[in-house]
């Protein structure tokens, strides 16, 4: 039985092979963020590096102690976990594997055919810190059995079929979330570009990035737009370039209206979910209005960001993609869902 001191440890010392990473590619981890992208093109070495710095600053003994000292686990009798995980950004179902760990339990992974390479290398490494964990992962490939709750990450459709196929066991089982960020014309320069980052970092494909915008009625975006020319660099990306191309065909032949800088395109929607290269946007005559419509949609929300404090649970710009330990995804608190199974 691993201790959760150990345990802790453990996850201490990844941090420092994360942190390896950054600066040496010829490391295990490091030499996987610069050749995953050839298994998927999403996962480019500087957002794979992103997430290591970003999990590395979570990962201290400090961090840890002080966010596993909020709950009770009864370390002698460990629950098999199933973790269906996500494959839509670099190491997405990292933190359910460190929930389940870290509280004394034992992991079933089903990995996405997206996120393979990367998150196997993530846990052989993990393992290679502490052998013991060996017995308490098994990567699963096949049909999953013989657990006792499930953690599932999808789509709305894959939503419903694990509802159906794991309803009857203790579970989590999150579907599709998009962010929002709500501007005042008030944003500074810095602002701007760090709300550039809350879309563009991972392409917008995670459930943290930014795919709508509320402005102030009669916004002039010509500041806006101005402010993203770093973000030029997203047309390396064939992927992307590929969503910015259809989108703005499709724009184009249906005589849609819209605002294309280049590489990004807006269009006036009340929708919240958009692909790569494309982001809604609404108007809005007051804050009142922006809030009620938070409210109304909550279930589809995982982040606002915006620098007014009267946005409540807001993140300032540029911070939607660093989650903290205790930022839990869809707002349900992981460790306190597995501290029930004990009791």
């Amino acid at each position: 039985m691993i201790s959760p001191k150990q345990r802790i440890a453990a996850f201490a010392k990844l941090a420092k092979e994360f942190d390896a990473a950054l600066s040496n590619p010829y490391s295990g981890l490091g030499q996987i963020a610069e050749t995953v992208h050839s298994h998927n093109g999403w996962f480019t070495p500087e957002n794979v590096k992103f997430a290591y710095r970003q999990w590395a600053a979570e990962l201290t003994t400090e961090k840890l102690d002080s966010w596993f000292s909020n709950y009770s686990f009864a370390e002698n009798s460990p629950k098999t976990i199933a973790i269906i995980m996500a494959g839509n950004i670099p190491m997405v179902g990292f933190h359910d594997l460190l929930c389940v760990l870290i509280s004394g339990n034992k992991a079933m992974v089903k990995l996405s055919s997206k996120d393979t390479i990367l998150m196997k290398k993530v846990i052989q490494t993990l393992i290679a810190i502490e052998p013991e964990f060996a017995s308490c992962i098994k990567i699963e490939e096949h049909i999953l059995k013989d657990f006792d709750a499930v953690i599932a990450t999808g789509s709305g459709n894959s939503s419903r079929y694990f509802d159906y196929y794991f309803g009857k066991y203790p579970h989590i089982i999150r579907q599709n979330r998009t962010s929002i960020a709500v501007l005042t014309g008030e944003e500074s320069a810095e602002d701007l570009r760090n709300i550039g980052w809350d879309i563009f970092r991972y392409y917008g494909l995670g459930c943290r990035s930014v795919t709508k915008l509320f402005v102030p009625k009669n916004y002039d975006f010509s500041r806006f737009f101005e402010t993203l020319n770093p973000f030029t660099f997203v047309l390396e990306n064939n992927k992307y370039v590929n969503n910015y191309d259809y989108n703005k065909a499709i724009f184009l032949l249906g005589r849609t209206p819209h605002l294309d800088n280049g590489f990004l395109l807006l269009q006036e929607n009340k929708g919240f979910f958009t692909p790569a290269s494309l982001v809604y946007y609404e108007e809005y005559e007051s804050l009142a209005d922006v809030k009620s419509t938070i409210a109304d949609n909550a279930n589809q929300l995982q982040c606002v960001v915006s620098i007014n404090t009267e946005i409540g649970g807001s993140l300032l710009p540029g911070l939607s993609q660093s989650p903290r330990n205790d930022e839990f995804a869809d707002g349900v608190d992981t460790l306190k869902f597995l501290e029930s199974l004990n009791s």
